[in-house]
């Protein structure tokens, strides 16, 4: 008997969000009250930064992930524009530079140290006056070192190269209103922008055209927001005609009409696409709102999958998105968003239920890192290169050393080859170690750090009995030698082996038999029984 699958199979289906406990948020933060539709905060794996109340100017703080609690009224802040502050942006190639923007129309660069601010910040790297009204958005470069791109309530675009303060293209008659939204594609070569005549844009800024248009993405005259996915279609939210939140999906081939289209509810918050390359999810923030819901972007019809969402009882004031290199991969969390409340910072992780404590390759395929594969100059010339991706397979740490602060580094090639000739009971001396189907190197680890540290013990007692011989020659003394504690000795080294070689056998037997387990139950999950 065959059963007609009614349930879209997805390792995402069952992701959750929790939000962190009250000790771990960030209290006591005055939250901006400016009217610009930004999420107001920006996140990296070393900093969060969110835009303040300040009398005089325009100020935003910064505070290192680590140091969550209340955060004192004395507290320094980045503090050198001389107006309000509409948009931050971290620097996609450094954790210590960010950009920032607001309504005395200039965007200023700064660079954080290390430990956080000690002092207040006033004087930036590099100060960019190019816009002739305030600007309210930033986007770095997703691939090209230093290229960083401003647009303002002037209509213009502005392409900076920010290590010697250089306009390099500055586009003027593309936009004809207010520009609600910009966005980068993957490799840089095209950006897609959204303007207050409704109008969705694909334009190549090196070239200064607009490469494709579509009038009336979104019928309604509240802002719409856009982003590029990794395929290269193009994510809308916008709202209809009588004011009903809308998203959609486009393919730049082919702007005539959309590829999907759907209404989702009549708020009238402007709905923030966050978006992770990786997973293809897009998780959609509205200002106003108290939940995050979620959707899964496939090839397959209808393309964009409602996944589930995530609701709080307290209305977000902004969002901050961390990039995939900050999250926890011991917890499976596959994003973290930092909700800004009235006088709080909340963060929020979302996480795929798992049971087994290995690195889960699947929900973590490699991610853009922070080397740069273009300098500016060569994105100048023409060149475009997708970004670097690193592996996120290091940031793992055993479930024993989960309470470890920092990440250990993996042991050098030479430890790991003294650890892999250690022989298990069930492989024969000769034969190299194998590792199991859906071991992904954390049981292995272990037993190769074992090994190791074995090594090093008798490497180290070769030595101070080396040492100890040194010493006797320069005194002119023979000791004589105790053979009772040598034996004893090696009887303990040879227990301490024996162990590493059971261990390391029990960890390749058990992971066999986890491999065995999940392809029975995908196999159960597919409907084959």
């Amino acid at each position: 008997m065959s059963f007609r699958r009614v349930v879209r199979q997805s390792k995402f289906r069952h992701v959750f969000g929790q939000a962190w406990r009250v000790e771990q948020c960030f209290d006591d933060v005055r939250v901006s009250r400016v009217t610009w539709d930004t999420p107001l905060c920006a996140v990296n794996p070393k900093f969060l930064a969110i835009i303040i109340e300040a009398s005089g100017g325009g100020a935003f703080l910064v505070l290192p992930l680590h140091k969550c609690g209340r955060v004192d009224m004395s507290c320094p802040s980045v503090c050198g524009h001389s107006a309000p502050v509409l948009d931050i942006q971290w620097c996609p190639h450094d954790d210590n530079i960010i950009a920032s923007s607001g309504e005395d129309c200039t965007v200023k660069v700064w660079q954080i140290p290390d430990e956080g601010l000690v002092t207040p910040m006033t004087e930036p790297l590099v100060s960019l006056e190019g816009h002739s009204k305030r600007v309210g958005i930033l986007a770095w470069h997703p691939t090209a070192l230093n290229v960083l791109l401003s647009a303002g309530c002037d209509n213009v675009l502005c392409v900076w190269d920010v290590g010697s303060g250089e306009l390099l293209y500055r586009l003027e008659d593309s936009h004809p209103d207010m520009i609600y939204s910009v966005t980068w594609n993957r490799d840089g070569s095209l950006l897609c922008t959204a303007c207050k005549d409704k109008a969705l844009r694909v334009i190549d800024p090196r070239r200064g055209t607009v490469v494709k248009v579509k009038e009336r993405a979104h019928d309604g005259s509240r802002p719409m927001r856009a982003v590029f996915l990794s395929d290269g279609k193009i994510f809308t939210t916008g709202f209809s005609r009588m004011s009903e939140r809308q998203l959609a999906l486009w393919d730049v081939n082919d702007l005539e009409e959309p590829m999907v289209m759907q209404e989702m509810d009549s708020s009238n918050g402007v709905l923030l696409p966050f978006y992770d390359p990786d997973t293809n999810i897009v998780y959609l923030c509205g200002k106003g709102d108290c939940s995050i819901r979620y959707f899964e972007v496939t090839a397959e019809p209808p393309f964009v999958h409602f996944l589930n969402s995530f609701t709080s009882k307290e209305p977000q004031r902004g969002m901050g998105f961390l990039c995939k290199r900050g999250v926890d991969v011991n917890k499976c969390e596959i994003a973290r968003f930092y909700k800004l409340h009235e006088r709080k910072c909340e963060p929020i992780s979302m996480t795929v239920p798992r049971k087994s404590d290995l690195f889960q390759q699947d929900l973590y395929p490699d991610t853009a890192g922070l080397e740069p594969p273009l300098l500016a100059e060569e994105w100048v010339a023409g060149r475009d290169a997708p970004p670097v991706l690193v592996s996120l397979s290091g940031g793992y740490t055993p479930s024993k050393q989960r309470d470890v602060k920092f990440t250990p580094k993996r042991p050098p090639l030479t430890a790991g080859a003294a650890a892999s000739t250690v022989p298990s009971p069930s492989t024969p001396p000769d034969s190299p170690p194998v590792t199991p189907k859906g071991m992904e190197g954390g049981d292995t680890q272990r037993a190769e750090a074992a090994a190791t540290t074995v090594t090093r013990t008798l490497s180290r007692g070769q030595n101070d009995e080396d040492n100890d011989g040194d010493d006797e020659a320069d005194t002119g003394h023979v000791a004589a030698p105790n053979t009772a504690e040598k034996e004893a000795e090696e009887e303990r080294l040879n227990e301490i082996l024996a162990e590493v070689r059971a261990l390391r056998s029990l960890v390749l037997s058990q992971g066999q038999r986890i491999a065995q387990l999940e392809e029975q139950l995908a196999g159960i999950e597919d409907g084959h029984v």
